[in-house]
């Protein structure tokens, strides 16, 4: 049964994310009262508080796209927050959403939730059927904890309650920090700053071999959305675009839309992470939903944004 996005208060919890403001963007334009709480007013690791702001606010719909997210340096330097932060948010706010009698949740997972050597395209149904990638296991194991308690509460308490696996996201309001960034905006970051400083090479990390899916987070916004009126398994929904492309292949591209013309040297010092990760999405476009901004034209709008907001 479709579920209506019209009249409803709608939580969007991690609403300045990437992710979160994207769906803000599109939901602030539907006929449905939108609810924000930043996290200076609410530190959603609080289960108490997390649980008082619900009750307070009752939402009818929730979107769960609060997380602390980093790359592979981040996930390596810090794995407590990576684990911890991840468990209590996801916790906190499902067992809020569904003490307070929640219409629907949907919970933001991530790619990295699945087997390090799943065979591919990743389906759904390899969760927890192997060894997880190292390089991020923390994040993905407080991910895969809030995909089950979703799932132990459609069991038990016959709640709505669904979660979707984006893969690898990029565009407005990304983290383009140096140290912390996912390898997009990071290398976007890199070459912007040779361009800028006249320098002829840029240094990638491990081989440039690996293969990600890249989506921007526009078409995922609009995905979840779509997954949100839709979509009612009890299984995960992967959200991806269904192309890949090395990193090497990735960087030339980036340099192209920057007009950078340098070379890349390769850091065999640096580790490579997950060879390929590319997500089987046929149950979303069974459903439904295509994507429809190409690589070429999301990371020129989002080298557009990046610069706009260095100036």
């Amino acid at each position: 049964m479709a579920c209506e996005l019209k009249n409803k208060k709608i939580w969007i919890a991690g609403h300045n994310g990437m992710l979160g403001s994207a769906l803000l963007r599109k939901l602030e334009k539907t006929d449905n009262e939108i609810l924000t709480v930043d996290r200076e007013e609410l530190d959603l690791r609080d289960q108490v508080a997390t649980q008082q702001w619900v009750d307070k606010n009752k939402p009818d719909l929730v979107f769960l796209a609060a997380a602390k997210v980093g790359g592979i340096l981040a996930n390596q330097e810090q794995p407590v927050s990576f684990l911890y932060d991840n468990l209590m948010i996801g916790a906190n706010v499902i067992h809020a959403a569904a003490e307070t009698g929640v219409e629907k949740l949907l919970f933001l997972g991530t790619s990295c939730i699945y087997p390090k050597d799943s065979t591919l395209p990743i389906k759904e149904s390899a969760l927890l059927t192997g060894a997880l990638e190292p390089t991020n296991q923390w994040y993905a194991i407080a991910k895969i904890a809030g995909t089950k308690l979703c799932q132990a509460y459609r069991q038990q308490e016959d709640l709505n309650f669904i979660s979707a696996m984006p893969t690898n996201l990029y565009g407005p309001n990304d983290n383009f920090d140096l140290q912390t960034s996912h390898v997009l905006p990071g290398l976007m970051h890199k070459i912007h700053l040779a361009k800028k400083n006249q320098e002829d090479k840029v240094s990638l990390w491990g081989s440039g071999k690996p293969k990600r899916e890249f989506m921007h987070v526009d078409d995922c916004a609009d995905a979840l959305i779509y997954v949100m009126k839709h979509y009612e398994e009890t299984e995960p929904i992967n959200i991806g675009t269904g192309e890949e492309l090395s990193i090497l292949e990735l960087a030339e591209r980036l340099a192209s839309v920057i007009g950078w013309e340098g070379e890349f040297e390769l850091d065999s010092s640096k580790p490579d992470g997950t060879l390929r990760k590319f997500l089987d999405s046929s149950k979303l476009k069974k459903l439904g939903w295509e994507d429809s901004i190409k690589l070429e034209e999301g990371l020129k709008s989002t080298y557009d944004w990046f610069l706009a907001k260095e100036s």
